[in-house]
């Protein structure tokens, strides 16, 4: 079957990448808005009985992600014969779970409606839960982002450095990058008094004259990242850098970034940077998709992306 690859407007920049790597050129879809700006993307040329890989992050605002819907829309009503929405960030998708009375669990809505829409797979890069793929009756390619940070970390001096996470959730990814490494591990234990507002970080663990990498899955405000990093270098760190694939940065972060005792924060371009700082250096994953698409088409593992000795 031929394959297209299409792009929502929000993620033009990062598909053009993956196009080029992939050596296809992005297929023509068009964004039309009525005055109130109801959307109404067309597709200009036939897509029956082809692989349809549509790419867009759902990142604020919703919008992305109603384009995102109006275009597989239009394959299946096209007669696409395998339509693959490319999420390289998954949004709404740190509601996971009922943590307390009368909250959405969002996560499993925006599975339900992709797959309502027509999707016949989904593939995205780090979850904010492992456990979401559950969430589908259809495959998820889970794409693992340290398949890029672990090259880029192979090229530092790794010999002084603790690998930290900023919270107890994620302690399982941060334990992933120390035991690749053989290096040591220290959690940052937060206390939140609300959403994006954390009140206290206790380090437990060990960090005097270490050099520390927190791992984190998104920044939002980079609250946590730049108190955690504060919290590690009173205990004693010589410094703190920070890797993180969703660079998020809503509100004051950038602002809490440069004023923050973070020497560098390294981030994916899932998201597009909002604009540029001296503290974040950007790493592209468009490779890993470029290579993820063509394996999905060519019936090959995608595990053998990720899986590195």
């Amino acid at each position: 079957m031929d394959v297209k690859l299409f792009s929502g407007i929000a993620s033009n920049y990062l598909s053009e990448k993956i196009a080029d790597y992939y050596g296809y050129p992005l297929s023509d879809v068009e964004l039309k808005k009525f005055s109130d700006g109801e959307m109404q993307p067309i597709i200009n040329e036939s897509v029956r009985g082809g692989y349809t890989f549509f790419i867009q992050s759902t990142f604020s605002p919703a919008d992305n992600l109603m384009e995102l819907l109006l275009m597989i829309d239009c394959a299946k009503r096209a007669s696409a014969g395998y339509i693959t929405a490319v999420i390289p960030y998954f949004g709404y998708a740190r509601q996971d779970r009922k943590d307390k009375p009368r909250v959405p669990i969002s996560a499993k809505l925006m599975a339900n409606i992709l797959e309502a829409a027509g999707c016949d797979r989904i593939m995205t890069m780090d979850f904010h839960a492992d456990q979401i793929q559950g969430f589908f009756n259809i495959p998820v390619d889970h794409l693992q982002s340290k398949a890029i940070f672990l090259d880029y970390l192979k090229k530092l001096d790794l010999s002084n450095t603790i690998f930290a996470s900023p919270d107890v959730g994620g302690v399982k990814r941060a334990r992933d990058y120390a035991k690749h490494f053989e290096r040591d591990l220290v959690i940052c234990d937060k206390e939140r008094v609300k959403a994006n507002e954390v009140k206290k970080i206790v380090v437990i663990g060990e960090v005097e004259g270490a050099d520390i990498i927190l791992v984190d899955d998104l920044a939002d405000t980079a609250g946590t990242l730049c108190k955690a990093a504060e919290a590690l270098m009173e205990k004693g760190a010589k410094s703190v850098k920070a890797i993180c694939t969703h660079p998020v940065l809503s509100g004051n972060a950038f602002e809490n970034i440069e004023n923050s005792c973070l020497d560098k924060l390294i981030v994916t371009d899932t998201i597009p940077l909002k604009r540029a700082s001296e503290k974040i250096e950007v790493l592209t994953c468009s490779k890993l998709f470029a290579r993820a698409i063509r394996n999905v088409h060519e019936f090959k593992s995608i595990e053998a992306l990720f899986v590195q000795k």
